[in-house]
C-alpha cells in the first residue's frame, strides 16, 4: 500500500483508522475502495446490531438512526465509484480530450 492509498484510506474512513489492519485488508483484498467498503459494512453491522435509541424518560434520548443513514450513503457512493481511489483501475476515459458525436437524420414520417 503507497502513499496516496493511505491517504485514500484515512480520508474515507478516518485519521484514527488502525493502519495495520488497513495494510492486512489491502493485501487480501487487493483494492483500497475494497478495503474502504470491508470497513464501512462492519461499521454499519456493529451499529445495526445495537438498539438504534436508547431514552431515559427526563433524562437522555440518543439516536444512532442518522449514523446508520450516514454509512449506508458511503456504502453506496463507494459502490458507485465514487470518490475515486488512487488504485481504480483507469477506464480509458479522460477528461482533458473530446468527444465525437455523430448526429443522424430520423426518417420523416
Amino acid at each position: 500500500m503507497d502513499a496516496a492509498v493511505r491517504a485514500w484510506l484515512a480520508s474515507e474512513l478516518g485519521k484514527d483508522s488502525d493502519f495495520t489492519d488497513l495494510e492486512v485488508r489491502y493485501t487480501r483484498l487487493g483494492t483500497a475502495r475494497a478495503v474502504a467498503l470491508e470497513v464501512v459494512r462492519e461499521r454499519l453491522a456493529a451499529l445495526r446490531s445495537q438498539p438504534s435509541t436508547v431514552n431515559v424518560s427526563s433524562v437522555v434520548s440518543v439516536s444512532y438512526i442518522e449514523n446508520i443513514k450516514a454509512y449506508e450513503r458511503q456504502i453506496a457512493l463507494l459502490e458507485d465509484g465514487q470518490p475515486p481511489a488512487p488504485d481504480d483501475p483507469d477506464d480509458g476515459e479522460s477528461s482533458d480530450g473530446f468527444g465525437v458525436m455523430f448526429l443522424v437524420e430520423r426518417p420523416r414520417r
